[in-house]
């Protein structure tokens, strides 16, 4: 029997990317139904975050559950926006929004000051109390002319380093290769292969 395993978001495009790298695992990956509320991320930093939204998912659901929290982090910024990514230009910004903002945040630096990363942190809850914390990050330059049409958030923006496209220029497969959330779902991949042995 193929184990059911909750994601904890209801950003289609995470939805996505999340069940396209978990794929091997061999589980069934589900939606919270739609009387879940997410909670507020009130943590200071991404693995408060997904834990928050994993443990409230898992007592919801009493299914294991995974979530994660991820931003760029830009040097100019001193790091920033961080975990407040999704919340840059306001507390219900859309994407274009937080783009655009830090578009208008970086366009009078020099090329060479526009440094960034991407961060991830992704968690795997389980009803019994384990919890799996992985990471995974991805160096890379801003540029101030959004190019490409694919991903979501700041990928029009963000170059990796050794590519000359964007992420929203490269394939859903490409950008699973080298993406933070790509990085940090494999390392947890391991914890989900146990869960469907045991389920």
């Amino acid at each position: 029997m193929t184990r059911r395993v909750a994601l904890a978001t209801k950003n289609a495009g995470k939805v996505r990317e999340i069940g396209a790298i978990v794929a091997p695992a061999g589980i069934e990956l589900v939606s919270p139904d739609a009387t879940w509320v997410a909670p507020e991320e009130t943590e200071p930093d991404y693995r408060g975050n997904a834990l928050l939204k994993a443990r409230s998912l898992v007592e919801h659901m009493q299914i294991a559950c995974l979530a994660d929290d991820s931003g760029i982090e830009v040097d100019l910024l001193d790091g920033g926006p961080g975990p407040r990514s999704a919340r840059f230009a306001g507390e219900h910004a859309t994407d274009e929004e937080n783009l655009n903002k830090l578009i208008a945040v970086i366009a009078r630096a020099p090329e060479d000051q526009r440094t960034a990363r991407y961060r991830c942190v992704a968690v795997l809850v389980t009803p019994e109390g384990d919890e799996t914390v992985c990471e995974g990050s991805v160096e890379g330059t801003l540029i101030v002319e959004p190019r490409g049409t694919g991903g979501f958030g700041y990928d029009p923006i963000f170059i990796a380093r050794g590519e000359t496209r964007t992420m929203a220029e490269l394939t859903p497969e490409e950008k699973d290769a080298i993406s933070h959330r790509g990085a940090a779902f494999r390392a947890i991949l391991p914890a989900l292969r146990a869960l469907g042995k045991s389920g």
